[in-house]
């Protein structure tokens, strides 16, 4: 059997991000590929990916709102699961039109869905990779890592992400969480907290968890486990344990254990992402 044969016959559509309604311009955000089986027999098999690394956008439009393009992508899938069959289109049509934009599918024969879409992110979404930007770091490379593992953990678009804190606090209280859930009578939150640029967000943090507690269990009638991910203390303060950086990387710890935050490390993730499968009975 040749190489050909032995590929899957799919169909494959670009999704770009157009923040002008107006204007031609837009920059491709993500993929969708799908099984291309016309005879109907099962359920088609399709993959769905928005880019996880924001720069070119940010760079395309210094005001796109990630938030609301992470919320999407989650919104589609959704979507798409209990409706795939060649309506991206019609979808993006009648709910994001004015953001989205998609063209038309064009035939495609990869090994495999899962590699067909990296082929597709790789070739038309994310080319930059090639050249070599900085490395992500801070508060955005415990995002991205926490995302990979909730991703992995198929909890992700189970999330609820960007939770306002406004909603538990008082308005114009500008902190929103990263993600959370809810298994049972009680609230899990998390938050990435990066200790390598200082102390100002594990402060903002421990600040913001008492209010923050209470008004979970006023509004929600429920108990808050927040949890603040940090990077490991190496990345901080080094191979050589900088005694200056240490002291540092201890007193932002120990500023949001005192206000009953739990600090875990990014080496926890998948940890985490494992509890979060199971209570969420996936």
């Amino acid at each position: 059997m040749s190489d050909e044969n032995q590929r899957h016959k799919c169909k494959y559509q670009l999704i770009g991000y157009a923040p002008h309604s107006w204007r031609e311009e837009f920059i491709q955000i993500g993929a969708l590929i799908w099984e291309d089986n016309p005879e109907g027999n099962g359920k088609r098999q399709l993959e769905l990916r928005f880019t996880r690394d924001w720069r070119r956008v940010r760079c395309f439009d210094p005001d796109v709102d990630i938030a609301l393009l992470e919320s999407i992508e989650s919104e589609l899938r959704n979507l798409l699961n209990n409706d795939p069959d060649d309506k991206l289109k019609r979808i993006v049509d009648e709910s994001f039109s004015n953001i989205l934009r998609v063209n038309a599918p064009k035939g495609y024969n990869p090994e495999s869905l899962p590699a067909g879409i990296e082929e597709l992110m790789r070739n038309h979404v994310e080319p930059l990779k090639r050249e070599r930007l900085p490395r992500l770091s801070g508060r955005a490379a415990i995002q991205t890592k926490m995302r990979a593992e909730f991703e992995h953990a198929r909890v992700w678009d189970l999330l609820r992400k960007r939770i306002p804190a406004s909603d538990y606090t008082r308005p114009g209280d500008p902190l929103r969480i990263d993600a959370g859930y809810r298994p049972n009578g009680v609230i899990r939150m998390f938050h990435a907290v990066s200790l390598e640029p200082g102390l100002d967000l594990a402060k903002v943090l421990a600040f913001s968890a008492g209010g923050l507690r209470s008004g979970v269990e006023r509004v929600e009638k429920a108990g808050l486990e927040l949890t603040a991910i940090v990077e490991p203390v190496s990345k901080v303060a080094g191979e050589n344990q900088d005694p200056e950086r240490l002291a540092m990387y201890r007193f932002g710890v120990e500023t949001m254990e005192e206000a009953q935050i739990r600090v875990l490390s990014t080496s926890d993730l998948s940890r985490i992402a494992d509890t979060a499968r199971r209570e969420l009975h996936i």
